[in-house]
């Protein structure tokens, strides 16, 4: 989870990050520090060994039929834009979480080439988008709305188990309690119809927050805008762990529980510093991931990971 306050807040079961207006440069750049020699270590639960995105854009504020009509920073585009070009070797940027795996002894750190790793996707992962304006959504939707949002997208898309990722998008207004004074976004798990384990993220309209969740954290630059930064910063940090931890805390945490997002959330200078990054030619705002084998085992937050070897 992406928190915003002093200290990471958890909501139900998911991890949360520190919001940038709490933190200064220094700040930010000590947690990295001091997250080296506490790498991840594996829980024994899944990975998701082949990611698929499903978006569900909950409540007719959104729009009426099919079509999102009620979007005024245009998150609906820049979010499907980003997620659509995170695959194959023009994607540098989540690839650093291949190195994660399930099939280990509980505790490993390092999986080497034992076990079955995260699976980086070779073409787009996004499985479809769905306006469900059945109903208008709750103002403050609670957790179990946003679970049962989830279930009945999972039904609609026919798709459960942990490769699937359900981002369950909240439009302009709608504001679930400890949005934008506690967190950000974060991700859970729920039970499909089918009885199957089912991923999703809660990821309420990012720019309602502002500086409070990632604009203009990282300086404008390759033509992204930096009011909509926070909406690849906060989705790509739920999207990594969901990647590494989709049934929370059965993946890959460290050993305060923070996920790989949350050991590099909001660094604004140095080593694993938010930048812009090109996934398969188009630029966006990201934030660093956790590596466990940067420095030789020594762990560090990176933004490019072509290898063991070629990480920054």
């Amino acid at each position: 989870m992406l928190a915003a306050g002093a200290l990471a807040i958890a909501a139900p079961a998911g991890a949360s990050e520190l919001a940038p207006h709490h933190m200064n440069a220094h700040a930010a750049g000590h947690r990295s520090v001091a997250a080296s020699g506490n790498n991840l270590a594996y829980g024994g639960g899944n990975v998701v060994t082949a990611p698929k995105i499903f978006i569900v854009y909950w409540g007719n504020q959104w729009g009426s039929g099919s079509t999102v009509t009620n979007d005024p920073s245009g998150e609906a585009a820049l979010q499907q834009s980003f997620f659509s070009h995170a695959y194959g070797s023009g994607d540098t940027w989540s690839n650093s979480q291949t190195q994660y795996c399930q099939g280990v002894s509980a505790g490993t750190t390092q999986c080497g080439s034992s076990g079955t790793h995260v699976g980086h996707p070779s073409a787009n992962p996004v499985g479809g988008t769905w306006l469900d304006s059945s109903s208008k959504a709750p103002s403050k939707p609670g957790t179990s709305a946003i679970a049962a949002e989830a279930k009945k997208a999972a039904t609609h898309f026919g798709v459960s188990g942990d490769n699937v990722q359900i981002i369950v998008d909240l439009a302009h207004g709608v504001s679930p309690s400890g949005f934008k004074t506690q967190w950000c976004a974060w991700h859970d798990h729920t039970t499909a119809s089918n009885g199957a384990d089912l991923p999703y993220t809660n990821m309420p309209y990012i720019t309602d927050a502002g500086a409070g969740c990632g604009a203009s954290f990282v300086a404008p630059s390759g033509g992204v805008n930096g009011a909509t930064e926070g909406i690849t910063i906060v989705g790509g940090h739920e999207y990594a762990e969901t990647l590494t931890d989709p049934a929370p805390s059965s993946g890959w945490v460290d050993s305060s529980g923070a996920e790989t997002g949350d050991k590099c959330a909001w660094i604004s200078s140095g080593q694993g510093a938010s930048s812009i990054v090109s996934l398969n030619g188009a630029n966006f705002a990201v934030q660093s991931l956790w590596s466990n084998n940067f420095g030789g085992g020594a762990g560090n937050c990176v933004v490019s990971y072509t290898s063991a070897s070629s990480q920054h």
